[in-house]
């Protein structure tokens, strides 16, 4: 199986087998590989990775938390959340503290700094999902992320 060439272009649809090219597991799988190259590669441009925009958009939109509550928050397990904490902190968009109601744990809290980076990553990611979804009307891309929605919560799926 050649697997540099897992996206197929519009001519590679047409000599695709019918029943490939039905399947909607295939197709979201194909479509999200897709995704992930485009986003990845805009992302390492920017020197960020996903996982520090799942991080600051938690901090973002639930304030402080505990590494525990932003990995459930995220999806990001806790063994890697630590390195993405480190990661952020190192940079000066997260700040590290122990809780003043359980010293044993911290509480991370995004800087100044790490929501002015939220806010410039929050345009880089628009512009992928433009990208990517560039064939869609508006009406389209929001049906499109109900039905995945809809999905993802049908199956229970958290992690990446």
């Amino acid at each position: 199986m050649d697997h540099g060439h897992d996206m197929p272009g519009a001519d590679d649809l047409a000599d695709t087998p019918e029943r490939l090219r039905r399947l909607p597991s295939r197709l979201l799988g194909l479509t999200a590989a897709h995704g992930e190259r485009i986003l990845s590669g805009r992302l390492a441009e920017a020197d960020a990775r996903k996982w520090h925009y799942a991080v600051l958009a938690a901090l973002e939109e639930a304030g402080p938390a505990s590494q525990a509550t932003l990995s459930r928050r995220t999806g990001i397990y806790r063994s890697d959340l630590v390195a993405v904490i480190n990661e952020l902190s190192a940079r000066g968009l997260v700040e590290r503290a122990p809780d003043p109601e359980d010293r044993r744990r911290n509480v991370v809290t995004a800087t100044a700094a790490g929501r002015e980076r939220l806010r410039r990553l929050d345009t880089l990611l628009a512009e992928v999902q433009d990208e990517l979804l560039a064939p869609l009307s508006p009406a389209e891309r929001t049906e499109l992320t109900d039905l995945l929605t809809r999905l993802l919560t049908h199956h229970g799926t958290r992690r990446e």
